[in-house]
């Protein structure tokens, strides 16, 4: 695990071409790493220069650049040192065997950018890994992905550039009311229409379940307790499977009938009994609360 600095960062990923750079670039953006592919190397300066203006909002960038071209290592060389006086910047060369580079292009029918000149598949590789050997010497990081497949390379990647502060997973737990539509757009729906609805009593009608009279009288009916306790015990190793997976993303809503008194008191709870899960970031809001 590489531990990320408050500096603007510079990721230069480049290397062999089907050594899996796009998919590295994936796992960096899922990262929160702003990425731009197939950078011109000339225009690296200029992004750089733009992020170091935009105040911090961009402070971790990976640009991937194709350097097959035989006066580029210079260029890249130049570029970086150049870099490197108001950045900490790294290039990260992705490498495979031949064998493997083979397979892979063989698999997905495409031709080798340089197989055209070179004559043969396996005759561009070759000639691209001798215009790249001193690049490769010369980088930060160098990672075979010849045992990889993309989702395993992903899983790496995300494993060698995680900090200590990025969660694994980013959940969003909203509440909702039924009468107002059920979500299209969420993993998992929690019913909490089994328990007694405070709109039928005068003191909390007109309270929400933000509020700890309408918390307390939801929490304290016969299965509350037992339905919490139930269901974050449940999705405790399901979220550990997710981001072993390099699911990133999870959304759960939590409905009642108004979206106002059993969900929005159920989903604040659960909200914060799953923020204390390991690696896992969450983001709470009220879909209906004050729809009424």
């Amino acid at each position: 695990m590489v531990k990320q600095s408050t500096t603007q960062e510079i990721l230069i990923v480049t290397g062999m071409s089907g050594a899996g750079r796009s998919t590295v670039a994936n796992a960096l953006e899922d990262l929160g790493w702003y990425v731009v592919d197939n950078l011109p190397l000339a225009m690296l300066k200029t992004l750089a220069d733009m992020a170091d203006r935009s105040g911090g909002a961009l402070p971790r960038i990976v640009a991937v650049v194709d350097v097959r071209g035989g006066d580029l290592f210079e260029d890249i060389q130049s570029t970086v040192e150049s870099l490197r006086e108001s950045a900490e910047v790294r290039v990260v060369f992705l490498d495979a065997t031949d064998d493997i580079l083979v397979r892979r292009y063989e698999a997905v029918r495409r031709p080798h950018p340089l197989q055209h000149s070179a004559g043969s598949l396996l005759d561009g590789i070759r000639l691209e890994r001798e215009r790249l050997q001193e690049l490769r010497a010369s980088s930060d990081v160098v990672i075979d992905t010849s045992r990889y497949n993309p989702h395993e390379l992903s899983t790496a990647t995300r494993e060698l550039f995680t900090d200590e502060d990025t969660p694994g997973l980013q959940l969003s737990v909203q509440s909702f009311g039924y009468k107002y539509g059920t979500p299209t757009d969420v993993d998992l729906i929690a019913d909490m229409r089994f328990l007694p609805n405070p709109f039928w009593e005068t003191d909390l009608r007109a309270l929400t379940g933000v509020d700890a009279e309408v918390k307390e009288f939801v929490m304290s009916r016969d299965g509350a307790t037992e339905f919490l306790e139930h269901y974050v015990a449940a999705l405790e190793p399901m979220f550990a499977g997710f981001q072993r997976e390099n699911k990133r993303h999870v959304s759960l809503a939590v409905g009642c009938t108004g979206g106002k008194h059993r969900s929005v008191a159920m989903a604040r709870e659960l909200a914060d009994r799953l923020a204390a899960l390991p690696g896992v970031s969450v983001s709470l809001r009220h879909r209906d609360l004050g729809r009424e």
